[in-house]
């Protein structure tokens, strides 16, 4: 899969920009505050159908300030985009209105459900902000995992939308018998079936993926760090020991107190460790990088073998992570490896021309302003 164009109106900071890009590198340098990431983020858009950095689709309506220090915010924003998909070209078109909802187009064709389009365009992203998977708590940890696992099973995906829409009844009823102080068990066992099939399918499949992921995560950890410590993710899970029934059944006085669910896959982390330790308490902050760099390429090398498809490579601020040389080296590894077509930004014009005459592939820088 390669981007081929992209365009953007009404974009976070760019109210109109478009690029004709290289199906290897591409390269993205300004100053700080000029709308590099948002770049990045409108491709993450065009992958998943919404921002990496967590932002409602409202806020990333382009706004104005006005002289008298109010915001003024356009009414809509657009991703257009031309992607090869093998011997074809797609058109792939977002557009937010301000008054209404989202829309996905693919080829004038609009979506019914984001989740259609989801593994469409495989992306994986390298930013700073990597480090939160280390130090936030499980949920973010288990949506990385979700994301990582829903851009290769369609089906993985559907399971895990109707699980959540479920745990929300179950909450929700859970709220309404507090409230109108009463409780009714056969009520609330309803939704013990579909909670658990939906789940239990989830438990399995997490558990499978992450089992494939460790080996993966090894190799390049010992490419990148040249270290001789064993790097592992360790899968945590409330199904590890019980059913799923048997965890609904014996916390059900415990719901009926806390009015939600309180055991369930929805409650899953990952532990990263490092020679059987928790990286986040004994490892350096350069192992914590290599660590979480080799994860994101164990992630690029899992969908690749799943999906047949060469996902995008987001690199964001990657100069922050690692120094020039180790960025050499792991823009020539992806190369290597025919990972894909690579973005990348940078504080540093030359910096990044140094980096890319290094690796001798085709590319093209965009200068921010």
């Amino acid at each position: 899969m390669i981007i081929n164009k992209l365009s953007l109106i009404n974009f976070k900071s760019h109210s109109e920009v478009s690029f004709d890009f290289s199906p290897q590198i591409n390269c993205f340098v300004g100053n700080n505050g000029v709308g590099k990431t948002n770049i990045l983020d409108a491709l993450h858009y065009l992958s998943v159908g919404k921002s990496f950095l967590g932002n409602s689709d409202l806020n990333n309506i382009l706004s104005h300030k006005l002289e008298d220090g109010s915001q003024m915010t356009m009414d809509f924003f657009v991703i257009d985009s031309e992607i090869q998909n093998e011997e074809k070209e797609d058109l792939i078109k977002i557009l937010m209105p301000r008054e209404a909802k989202k829309v996905i187009k693919k080829n004038d064709k609009t979506y019914d459900r984001l989740a259609d389009h989801i593994g469409y365009l495989p992306s994986v992203m390298i930013s700073p902000y990597d480090s939160n998977l280390i130090s936030d708590s499980g949920e973010s940890r288990r949506k990385f995992l979700d994301a990582m696992i829903s851009q290769t099973d369609s089906v993985y995906l559907f399971d895990l939308i109707q699980y959540q829409k479920t745990i929300q009844q179950r909450n929700a009823l859970l709220k309404n018998f507090a409230k109108n102080r009463y409780f009714d068990k056969d009520s609330l066992e309803i939704y013990d079936d579909p909670i658990s099939n939906f789940g239990t399918r989830i438990f399995e499949k997490r558990k499978e993926f992450v089992e494939n992921l460790n080996p993966i995560v090894q190799h390049y950890y010992d490419i990148i760090s040249g270290g001789k410590e064993k790097v592992s993710v360790v899968y945590e899970s409330h199904l590890s020991d019980n059913t799923f029934q048997e965890l609904l059944t014996s916390s059900i006085d415990k719901d009926r107190v806390l009015t939600y669910t309180s055991k369930g896959i929805h409650k899953d982390d990952l532990v990263f460790e490092m020679n059987g330790s928790s990286i986040k308490k004994i490892g350096s902050q350069g192992q914590q990088k290599s660590f979480l760099v080799s994860l994101k390429l164990a992630q690029i090398n899992r969908i690749k073998e799943l999906t047949g498809k060469s996902p995008i490579l987001l690199l964001d601020d990657i100069f922050d992570k690692l120094d020039d040389t180790r960025v050499s080296q792991l823009i020539e590894l992806v190369n290597k490896e025919n990972f894909g077509q690579i973005f990348i930004t940078d504080t540093h014009k030359e910096r990044t021309e140094n980096v890319v005459k290094r690796i001798h592939e085709e590319s093209k820088i965009f200068e921010i302003s």
